[in-house]
C-alpha cells in the first residue's frame, strides 16, 4: 500500500517534471512556434484539395529546383485524397521532364505517371556543390520527420486530439521566421559574447542554433496561383504561400491520413459493437445461475 510520505513524493517528482521543460522554455529566446489552423488536423480533419493544389504549385515552381521528393510519383497527384489532378493532367506533367534511362536513346526519356519525381541533382555531391556546402533535405516525408516540442506535460494531451500537425507547424514557422539582419533578440554565445552570423548563413528565429543555409525561398507576390473559376482568390503572400507548401508536404509524408482515420473509426465502430455482443453474450450464459 502507498503511505502518504509516497504519495507526496510522487506529487513532487512529476510536478518538478512538468515545470521543468517550462523553464527550460522560458529561459530560450527563440520565440515558440505557433501552431497554425489545418484543414487535416484532429481525429475528422481530412486535406483540402485546393490547397493541395497550390501547395504543389509552389513547391513545382520554388522548391523542387533544390529540394528532392524522390518517394513520390507523378501519378499520386491523381490518387484519391490528394491534390486531385487528372489522369490526363499528370500524363501531360510527366512529359514535361526529362528522366534518366540508360535504355532510353541518349540515356534521357520524357517522364510518364510511374516516374518518380526528378531530383534537381545527378548526385549529393553536385546538390552539396550547388548550395554551398549544405544538401538540401529530401521533401518526401519531412513533414513527419519534424515536429515541435511542448512544455510540460501538455504533449499526453496529443493523444486525445489526434495531434499530429507538428511537422507543418515547424514548417510554416521557419519559412516565415527570416531576418534581414541578426535581431537584438538573438540569443548570446556560450561565452556570453554576442551571437555571430556566419558568412554565407541566414539567421532564423527556428532553425537550431539559428544560423541556417538556405536563403529566405518565398518573398510576396512570387507565384500567380491559379485559380479555377467559381474559386475566390487567395493571397500571394508569405503566409499564405508557407501555409500551403506545409499541407502539401504534410500530404507527401502521409498521403493516406484520411483512409486511416476511417480505418480507425471502423475498427472503434467494432470494437464497441463486439464489447456488447459479449456483454449480451455473457449476461445470457450466466443468468439464472447463482455465483
Amino acid at each position: 500500500m502507498f503511505n502518504t510520505k509516497t504519495i507526496l513524493v510522487a506529487l513532487a517528482l512529476v510536478t518538478g517534471l512538468a515545470g521543468m521543460p517550462a523553464a527550460q522554455a522560458a529561459e530560450s529566446t527563440g520565440p515558440a512556434v505557433e501552431k497554425q489552423s489545418w484543414s487535416f488536423a484532429g481525429i475528422f480533419g481530412t486535406y483540402d484539395q485546393n490547397q493541395l493544389q497550390r501547395g504543389f504549385q509552389i513547391f513545382r515552381e520554388v522548391c523542387s529546383s533544390c529540394h528532392s521528393a524522390r518517394l513520390i510519383a507523378f501519378r499520386n497527384l491523381s490518387e484519391e485524397g490528394g491534390p486531385g489532378f487528372s489522369e490526363e493532367q499528370v500524363k501531360a506533367l510527366a512529359a514535361e521532364y526529362e528522366i534518366a534511362d540508360i535504355n532510353a536513346d541518349g540515356g534521357v526519356r520524357p517522364g510518364v505517371a510511374a516516374d518518380r519525381w526528378p531530383s534537381p541533382f545527378a548526385t549529393e555531391q553536385d546538390a552539396k556543390d550547388a548550395n554551398g556546402g549544405a544538401l538540401p533535405p529530401d521533401f518526401s516525408v519531412l513533414a513527419k520527420a519534424r515536429g515541435i516540442k511542448e512544455s510540460g506535460l501538455w504533449w499526453i494531451a496529443n493523444y486525445f486530439t489526434g495531434y499530429s500537425e507538428g511537422g507543418p507547424d515547424y514548417i510554416h514557422a521557419l519559412l516565415n521566421g527570416y531576418h534581414e539582419e541578426v535581431p537584438e533578440s538573438a540569443p548570446h554565445n556560450a561565452d556570453g559574447t554576442p551571437f555571430e552570423l556566419p558568412e554565407g548563413k541566414y539567421y532564423n528565429d527556428f532553425f537550431p542554433g539559428h544560423a541556417i543555409s538556405m536563403a529566405p525561398p518565398l518573398q510576396d507576390g512570387q507565384v500567380t496561383y491559379t485559380v479555377a473559376e467559381g474559386q475566390e482568390a487567395v493571397p500571394e503572400t508569405v503566409q499564405q504561400y508557407s501555409t500551403d507548401v506545409s499541407a502539401f508536404m504534410m500530404w507527401m509524408a502521409e498521403p493516406g491520413l484520411v483512409s486511416r482515420k476511417e480505418t480507425g473509426f471502423k475498427v472503434l465502430l467494432f470494437l464497441v459493437v463486439f464489447a456488447g455482443l459479449m456483454w449480451a453474450t455473457k449476461r445470457r450464459i450466466w443468468q439464472g445461475i447463482e455465483h
